[in-house]
């Protein structure tokens, strides 16, 4: 079932599939990060007021489904993906 977030004047559900790719798909996501990764994402998300739906981390990529409010322009919604990446 789909939830639908409400602000005064809209009702929304939008949700963006993100991956993750370490360059040269290095398997650095392997072993002890493998279990971390799912806190430290969920901490980024927080802090920017996003929500993290499903995440996935295979030994190469990983999976993120994120809900970004509509607030957040979408400059806004690229800078918080940029802000993830360097943060990993």
């Amino acid at each position: 079932m789909q939830h639908w977030n409400k602000q005064s004047h809209v009702t929304w559900h939008c949700l963006y599939h993100v991956v993750f790719i370490p360059k040269y798909r290095k398997k650095a996501i392997f072993g002890s990060l493998h279990k971390e990764i799912g806190g430290i994402f969920r901490e980024l998300c927080q802090q920017f007021g996003t929500g993290l739906i499903e995440g996935h981390a295979m030994p190469d990529h990983i999976h993120m489904c994120l809900s970004i409010p509509l607030k957040m322009p979408c400059n806004g919604a690229s800078f918080f993906l940029f802000f993830i990446l360097t943060r990993v």
